[in-house]
């Protein structure tokens, strides 16, 4: 039994490295996404998204690491969508996004922001089309309803679901609908800004929510609710080009 002694002890110090070399990389992932956050910057979300893919690498059945993936991924996305030279790049960080936050709810089906933000991309993949629509429906729906189950007072899951209602509106009723869950949002957005957040908790989404109001209200025809919403947004992220297009548009003088 002696001989063996040193193997198993390697054996389970293993594991226990994994996770630590896990945990760092995780943290600076997080760092990463901060900072590209706050910049807007496509490259320093790739960054993350490599260094949360490592971490997963090391902690495969680790949600956490998969879902700050996801997270990269969707926003790298976001970003290179605004210059429609980027389509097939964002296409790309589209299915990344898809593959980590579908491995996330694999590892933990209450992981209640993984199915917002599945939600929101396969809302987001439907894009108008009648055909796509009867496919990527149904799982819009089944992770919409997983994440509210899991997350109703989550302010990150009730602004992925106005976001996904927002981009799947055809009239008046239905951007009210999104309008009230948007609002719905920025209230437990409001509370969790005042509670402390761990090292690992995501705290992004705000000033995101308060461009989507106030496209909801321009949509309705509120100009002067969806230019307020939009110097808020402005406020809390100066590099909101989206906030900043819609304030134009909306004080512009027929």
């Amino acid at each position: 039994m002696i001989r063996w002694l040193p193997i198993l002890m390697l054996s389970a110090a293993l594991p226990a490295r994994a996770d630590a070399v896990s945990n760092k990389l995780t943290a600076a992932g997080i760092t990463e996404f901060t900072a590209a956050y706050q910049a807007w910057d496509g490259a320093r979300f790739g960054t993350a998204a490599e260094l949360f893919r490592q971490a997963g690498t090391n902690a495969p059945a680790n949600v956490t690491n998969f879902y700050w993936l996801g997270a990269a991924e969707f926003h790298r996305m976001l970003q290179l969508r605004a210059n429609p030279t980027n389509a097939p790049a964002a296409d790309a960080a589209m299915e990344a996004a898809v593959a980590a936050l579908t491995t996330a709810v694999k590892l933990d089906g209450r992981h209640a922001e993984s199915h917002a933000l599945l939600a929101t991309l396969y809302g987001m993949k439907i894009n108008g089309g009648v055909l796509r629509a009867a496919w990527y429906g149904p799982r819009v729906e089944k992770h919409q309803n997983q994440a509210l189950a899991f997350g109703a007072t989550n302010p990150r899951v009730q602004y992925l679901l106005g976001m996904c209602q927002f981009h799947t509106a055809r009239k008046p009723a239905e951007w009210r609908e999104a309008l009230t869950t948007l609002l719905t949002a920025e209230k437990l957005f409001q509370d969790e800004d005042k509670v402390p957040g761990g090292p690992l908790d995501p705290r992004w989404g705000y000033d995101s929510c308060l461009t989507f109001i106030g496209r909801a209200y321009e949509m309705l025809g509120q100009r002067t609710e969806a230019g307020d919403y939009f110097r808020k947004a402005l406020a809390m992220h100066p590099q909101d080009s989206v906030a900043r297009a819609g304030l134009e548009r909306v004080t512009e003088k027929k």
